[in-house]
């Protein structure tokens, strides 16, 4: 009860503090909502608007009624510190009472995860441009939702009072998004590999170290093409369509801030993906990890999987797989419908927790020899049995939701785990306390 009500405390006097700065130093406020690839768009569109504005992004996933109005405030969580959340209090006081040098532009994610969560945060925050990445057909945190259409509906609130001074930018390869084009005020950027989208993609493949046909991939590249005008973009240490899609979101953002494109093209030379959502990292003897642990979804899950089979190596393919949370009724069929995906790529599947065992039966059922499949309790005895197996050549996707920690696992099969504070995810104290 206590710790509830301090909760509630915490987060009124952060919302205060929050709404307070923004009306005092009016930043453009860019939110960016969806159930997958929200951080890595987030990062994307920072390397191109950092150019020619002072920008802050939320830190990692800062997605939440804390997250929102710390990255306003710009203070990191104390997690369960009193003295350290009065700290921030004490910091939010300052920039209202002190004149500072406040960023231009804050780019926020918005996450949602039960109903009214949207509505919370749009009771005091007002973006000026949003950008929504897509749901997909069964996305993540549905469990406290009736169903997809009710999901959306909550994060679609973000735009819902949007006028023609606001800009919409919109994954128009996503269904319930291609809908939205009609049902608002705001201007509207469409993009995706869909031909009738605004800004469109085209021509992706895997790049290769020294220009290879496979082995080791070092990025990937596609090209763009806006009103005509066509234009070939790399990306280094970046794979997967999702990257594409996060490239396409910056690229629209900047668009609609009157940014020549060509140039802009130039800047996502700088952009690297957040930490775990598809980082290639060298592997023990020689092989290669693609880290997607920070979190998983089904259509994240179909992207990394989708990624696993475009990439062409020399060795064995092999897919860590940890249990999808937050899913509700959905869970089972979701992890059987992996477990079928996955036995069509993967030479090797390893499966982590509970809720995963129904990837491993998807997988049989889907005719993958039940010999190849190994389940796990938990993540660390996953990586220290995977160590023992990996050869030179082999490729292993590892990836499963928040709280089944994979990172553990590429903690063991990395060639330097002690690179490990800066390539992996939840490496703070608080996380490995836990």
């Amino acid at each position: 009860m206590i710790k509830q009500i301090t909760k509630k405390i915490i987060i009124t006097i952060l919302k205060l503090e929050a709404g307070l700065i923004l009306w005092k130093y009016k930043p453009k406020i860019i939110a960016i909502t969806g159930t997958v690839g929200k951080t890595s768009a987030k990062d994307a569109i920072n390397t191109i608007l950092s150019q020619e504005f002072y920008v802050r992004k939320s830190e990692k996933s800062y997605n939440s009624e804390f997250g929102v109005p710390l990255t306003v405030i710009g203070a990191k969580s104390a997690f369960n510190n009193l003295f350290k959340w009065l700290l921030i209090f004490a910091k939010g006081a300052k920039l209202l009472i002190v004149k500072h040098d406040y960023p231009q532009i804050l780019i926020l994610e918005a996450g949602v995860d039960r109903p009214n969560d949207m509505s919370f945060l749009t009771s005091w925050l007002k973006p000026d441009m949003a950008v929504i990445t897509g749901f997909g057909n069964v996305p993540v945190h549905i469990e406290f939702f009736k169903n997809v259409d009710e999901l959306a509906k909550e994060k679609l609130k973000l735009i819902n009072n949007f006028t023609a001074e606001n800009y919409a930018i919109l994954n128009g390869d996503d269904l319930k998004l291609r809908e939205m084009k009609n049902k608002t005020a705001a201007n509207i950027i469409t993009y995706g590999f869909n031909e009738d989208n605004d800004l469109v993609a085209s021509n992706y493949h895997i790049l290769y170290k020294d220009d290879k046909e496979q082995g080791v991939p070092e990025g990937i590249t596609f090209k763009i093409d806006y009103k005509g005008n066509i234009i070939p973009i790399r990306l280094y240490n970046i794979f997967g369509k999702q990257a594409v899609y996060s490239a396409l979101a910056a690229l629209a953002v900047g668009i609609a801030h009157h940014f020549n494109i060509i140039e802009m093209s130039k800047s996502l030379l700088r952009y690297r993906p957040p930490v775990a959502r598809l980082n290639l990292i060298e592997g023990i003897r020689g092989s290669s990890v693609l880290d997607d642990s920070y979190n998983a979804s089904p259509l994240a899950l179909n992207m990394a999987l989708d990624t696993l089979n475009e990439i062409k190596i020399n060795g064995k393919k092999i897919a860590v797989l940890g249990e999808m949370l937050e899913l509700g009724r959905h869970s089972s069929d979701e992890h059987r419908k992996a477990g079928e995906k996955a036995a069509k790529i993967a030479d090797i599947i390893a499966t982590i927790g509970i809720r995963a065992k129904f990837i491993g039966e998807g997988a049989t059922e889907a005719g993958f020899k039940e010999k190849n499949i190994y389940k796990f309790d938990e993540s660390r005895e996953a990586g220290k049995f995977l160590a023992t197996i990996i050869k030179e050549g082999d490729l292993i996707l590892v990836k499963g939701s928040q709280s089944v920690r994979t990172e553990k696992v590429v903690e063991e099969i990395m060639a330097h785990p002690e690179n490990k504070d800066f390539l992996l995810a939840r490496q703070e104290k608080e996380w490995l306390n836990k």
